[in-house]
């Protein structure tokens, strides 16, 4: 029991240099805020932005009240195994134990929302998956990434759209861009970008040999709430092109589809997930001011290095994770050396290991 109580003590020493930090008088004035905008008569107007401030309102009220409920439960927990430790029933300690430890669990995935303090990590989140080094198995392997994404995103409460893809041309897909919605997106994600490397046997190889194939992946905030940077048409190529999608009447019949280049940059942003030729150019617009934002001066285009991470190829050498399927299974992340053995947890969108990892090696970096 003395154990018990001192890890008590320990839990309740973290949790108020933790309160510090995080401002829970601070949270519920922009929760107040944020609930006052939402009964504005015009809020639901633009679904989109009503659904994100839903969100974060959501998420914040979650917060505040997850701290406030942690607080009272080491408190109580606390004064009752210093009651009477001693005199304690068996089966009350045991409760005492098992309550401590699902404490400790508790901190342990609170913590993880103070180290979600970037300027962006807020956002929601624009993610790009290019197939690289591999032929057939690099397109698999990119199309492999994409559902595990999508069910990362499922799992955690996000709404994922798919705005644009090549599909490859045997098998899997050449490129795609997902916008997925949600509050702190961009912070959960931004672990992921680089460049994934897998190892498995082929099945697109008749020996049935091992291959090892890449992927990389961009995260970008979606930065739709900021100012705007100006665009001058002249600066931009528009093309249009039938969508690829999968049917559905118009869309695969007229040109739907649409890139947008910026010519001074060479940025290129493609759309087709609207049947509207006119939706899918205001979306790809959106994200080229997106992506123009973080280029407006010399400070935001240093910061776009970190944001979106420097360009590199898709190839051996650069990988910041390996998912290994054979002769051994294994996922590690070569940056902060974590690793996890079960990799079909991980593809079916378990990240969460690699997210806290990734959060705390930043702290130390």
């Amino acid at each position: 029991m003395k154990e018990t109580i001192e890890k008590l003590k320990q839990l309740e020493q973290k949790i108020t240099t933790a309160l510090q930090a995080v401002d829970l008088a601070g949270k519920a004035q922009k929760l107040h805020a944020l609930e006052v905008l939402m009964q504005a008569p015009e809020f639901w107007q633009d679904q989109q932005k009503a659904k994100t401030v839903s969100q974060e309102v959501a998420y914040l009220s979650q917060q505040i009240a997850q701290w406030q409920e942690i607080t009272k439960m080491v408190n109580d927990t606390l004064e009752l195994a210093k009651e009477d430790a001693e005199d304690l029933d068996v089966n009350l300690r045991k409760e005492i134990d098992l309550q401590t430890q699902s404490l400790e669990k508790k901190y342990y995935d609170l913590e993880r929302e103070l180290l979600l303090s970037g300027q962006y990590d807020s956002r929601s989140a624009i993610l790009s998956i290019y197939a690289g080094a591999g032929g057939d198995d690099a397109q698999d392997w990119a199309e492999m990434l994409s559902r595990m994404y999508l069910r990362y995103a499922e799992k955690q409460d996000w709404q994922a759209t798919i705005l644009d893809a090549s599909r490859g041309t045997e098998t899997g897909i050449k490129s795609m861009t997902i916008m997925v919605t949600g509050a702190y997106v961009y912070g959960f994600l931004k672990s992921e970008k680089g460049v994934h490397r897998l190892v498995r046997l082929s099945p697109y190889d008749a020996d049935k040999a091992r291959h090892t194939s890449f992927a990389l992946v961009e995260v970008l905030p979606d930065l739709d709430e900021v100012e705007e940077v100006q665009i001058d048409e002249k600066d931009l190529r528009i093309d249009t092109f039938m969508s690829s999608g999968k049917g559905g009447q118009s869309v695969n019949t007229t040109y739907s589809a649409v890139r947008v280049v910026h010519l001074p940059t060479g940025i290129a942003v493609s759309c087709q997930n609207e049947r509207s030729q006119l939706q899918n150019k205001a979306t790809a617009m959106k994200i080229l001011k997106a992506k123009l934002q973080l280029l407006k001066d010399e400070q935001q285009a240093a910061e776009i290095k970190d944001l979106k991470g420097e360009h590199k190829e898709a190839a051996w050498g650069n990988q910041i994770r390996s998912y290994v399927l054979h002769p051994y299974k294994m996922v590690k992340d070569m940056r902060t050396e974590y690793e996890e053995s079960d990799p079909e947890s991980v593809l079916d969108g378990n990240l969460l290991g690699f997210v806290d990892s990734y959060l705390h090696w930043q702290v130390k970096k």
